[in-house]
């Protein structure tokens, strides 16, 4: 089966807001909304660890993808408790370098505390998968080769050991992968590693579909059709 025959959501902050400029912040009533929108059409969040391994015994087809790029100190307070109602699982990738910090990289629009080690550990414990977003959220794609290779393969290190387990994932910070970026991802042994928008299929570069706080019933059921027709055919 193709590793983007499932769909996989791309979520990053759950959390109120006044501003959100990037438009990655989505409030708890509506994340709620819009995980029991997955619940009753029967279908189930899961980690990419979790989505993967189902895909390869052929069990998924009821599955989603849920990832939340930065590793937000609001996951743990907004989302986690919603995916738990629901026997969800999930994927953070986390920013290596900035671990209880804040959104540094993003020059406009308020500052949101990321997680720190100890509550990265705490949301592992509780079957959420832990994966990179490289170690200072630099876009990868045209980044000299000496950078490249140190973003992914050093925030692998880092997460391994303040986890203490396998790091098999990643995330390309803005989406933005080229082909040294891939090259790089593999070089460094992860076994995947998600985009956004990727023009074929690839374990190293698969496809999300980003949600934001518009998406009400209607957008998700068209977005769910959408990725269904570009990406269910392929093998």
């Amino acid at each position: 089966m193709s590793p983007t025959r499932q769909q996989v959501l791309m979520y990053h902050s759950v959390d109120d807001f006044d501003e959100d400029p990037y438009l990655i912040t989505v409030r708890p009533a509506r994340f709620a909304a819009q995980m029991a929108w997955l619940a009753r059409r029967g279908l189930r969040g899961v980690s990419m660890r979790d989505l993967l391994r189902a895909q390869a015994e052929g069990t998924a087809r009821r599955l989603v993808g849920l990832t939340f790029d930065d590793g937000y100190a609001d996951f743990a307070a907004h989302a986690l408790p919603v995916l738990q109602s629901h026997g969800f699982t999930a994927t953070v990738f986390a920013v290596t370098g900035h671990l209880g910090g804040d959104n540094a990289w993003d020059p406009f629009g308020p500052r949101k505390p990321l997680m720190t080690a100890g509550q990265l550990r705490q949301v592992a414990g509780q079957d959420i998968e832990v994966a990179s977003h490289t170690r200072t959220h630099l876009s990868l794609a045209g980044a000299p080769t000496g950078d490249l290779y140190h973003e992914v393969k050093t925030s692998r290190t880092d997460l391994e050991e303040i986890l203490g387990q396998e790091v098999i994932g990643l995330a390309y910070p803005y989406g933005h992968a080229d082909r040294e970026a891939v090259e790089a991802v593999r070089a460094a042994g992860y076994t995947y590693a998600c985009g956004i928008k990727p023009a074929e299929a690839d374990p190293l570069c698969l496809p999300r579909t980003h949600v934001s706080e518009a998406d009400q019933r209607l957008r998700l059921s068209v977005k769910r059709a959408l990725h269904h027709w570009k990406w269910g055919r392929r093998r």
